[in-house]
């Protein structure tokens, strides 16, 4: 991949639309628009303009803009083209572009790349910006937004900035301690915002699970014996067939999901092959993959149609949080006891499914309406995380070894939480220390 190309692409969805978008982002980005145009636009401003290929065919009239570096999305000169969104017309564009020398066509992530080269966005930033493209819930687009906006970024680097000043009081007391602007034992001032900092990391490790929940959404698997309702209850509440329901028992073979907003959150429901033995090889392998979901799943739907269901046949081993649903309601008797099943439905009737929706609710996370969702979501955050941590606590658990060796356990601890925003180990100690104790003067 060349970073000194100039590269172009279409950045607005499926053709035909109403508007397509083109970008460029490189150096030769002005000298393409005039090309194609014939002059270029006042910065960071829109210009309708006819666009013209090589040999002054007129291709169509757009919307022109151009963004000189460093103030742009991806640090270096960018423009877009807004023209109509003709399958045809946009073909046209996008091959005179091609035949300029020095652009191609752009990779698959380069723009939102290049401007994490260019210190324009971080790790985190990129990834709450990709989140945010696909987000389908309104907590999804929350959680991206607070991240691809910086709010995430904003908390790592604070705590970044405290292991920096940290390593800077250290680095005070062992070179200057002979300068009499340096007071004594100055590194012992920071162990206590160390053990802060130690309390804050583990408490936004517990929030892993949130995160994860939101992201990716709740996952709830469907269990239960053959012909309990499984099939039926997934394509009632996903309002289409997804699945194949009849009376015969191992119709399901295999886990068949679908996708739920409930609350603003995304749920994500599993049917999963009804729990039997069975000398059938395929079924037999669709049960091991039901018990494969079980053991991933944050929560358990367990339903059966039975007068007095054992709730534990299935569920053994498993340390997961379960509703217990009764199922074909409308097909009870008076005479059957009273169910202890913590909900009874009927995908026929709807009864008793809003009962079923709100026991869901009751296992997506508590968020606060309008709060921030700093919360970590990836895995590659919780493992970074916990890194950092596991250096701050040895720090402080090596008083005794040297403020030398402590020193490099924050350098440690630094450089984990740097790689979970890209910025790894860039600080300038020597700033910090220049700029509290006015060394040298």
């Amino acid at each position: 991949m060349n970073t000194s190309d100039t590269i172009f692409a279409l950045s607005s969805g499926g053709l035909p639309s109403g508007v397509a978008v083109i970008r460029l982002s490189g150096p030769a980005s002005a000298q393409a628009i005039q090309s194609l145009c014939g002059r270029i636009p006042p910065e960071r401003r829109a210009s309708l303009q006819s666009i013209r290929n090589r040999n002054g065919e007129k291709l169509d009239d757009g919307l022109i803009m151009f963004f000189p570096a460093p103030s742009s999305f991806t640090g270096e000169d960018c423009a877009e083209l807004q023209i109509h969104g003709g399958r045809a017309t946009v073909k046209a564009v996008l091959a005179a572009l091609e035949g300029m020398e020095g652009l191609r066509a752009a990779e698959a992530g380069e723009f939102s790349r290049r401007a994490f080269l260019n210190g324009r966005m971080d790790l985190v930033e990129v990834e709450g910006l990709a989140d945010l493209i696909s987000a389908e819930t309104e907590m999804q687009r929350r959680l991206a937004a607070e991240q691809a906006s910086g709010g995430l970024s904003k908390l790592y680097d604070s705590w970044a900035k405290r292991l920096t000043h940290a390593r800077a009081m250290i680095e005070a007391e062992l070179d200057f301690a002979d300068e009499e602007d340096v007071p004594g034992s100055v590194a012992s001032q920071i162990w206590h915002d160390m053990q802060k900092l130690d309390q804050e990391i583990l408490n936004h490790l517990a929030e892993a699970r949130t995160g994860e929940i939101v992201r990716d959404g709740l996952k709830v698997v469907i269990v239960g014996a053959p012909n309990a309702g499984k099939s039926s209850l997934l394509n009632y509440l996903a309002k289409r067939d997804v699945a194949i329901v009849t009376d015969v028992p191992g119709t399901t073979r295999d886990v068949l999901q679908v996708d739920l907003d409930l609350a603003g959150f995304a749920v994500r429901l599993y049917d999963t092959a009804g729990l039997r033995e069975t000398d059938d090889i395929v079924e037999r392998e669709g049960i091991r993959r039901t018990h494969l979901s079980m053991a991933e799943a944050h929560l358990v739907l367990l339903l059966s149609p039975a007068h007095k269901p054992d709730w534990h046949e299935f569920v053994q081993g498993y340390d997961v949080p379960i509703i217990r649903v009764q199922t074909k309601a409308d097909s009870r008797d008076a005479s059957w006891p009273k169910s202890d099943a913590d909900v009874i439905i009927s995908v026929r009737t709807g009864e008793g499914i809003p009962e079923l929706l709100d026991l869901l609710s009751l296992h997506l996370p508590d968020l606060e309406a309008g709060g921030a969702l700093a919360l970590p979501t990836r895995q590659r955050h919780a493992v970074n995380l916990t890194t950092a941590r596991e250096q701050v606590q040895l720090a402080l658990g090596a008083e005794g070894s040297g403020l030398d060796v402590q020193a490099e356990y924050l350098r440690l601890a630094g450089q984990a939480l740097g790689r979970v925003t890209g910025r790894v180990d860039v600080e300038n100690l020597l700033d910090v220390i220049f700029s509290e104790f006015c060394i040298g003067k």
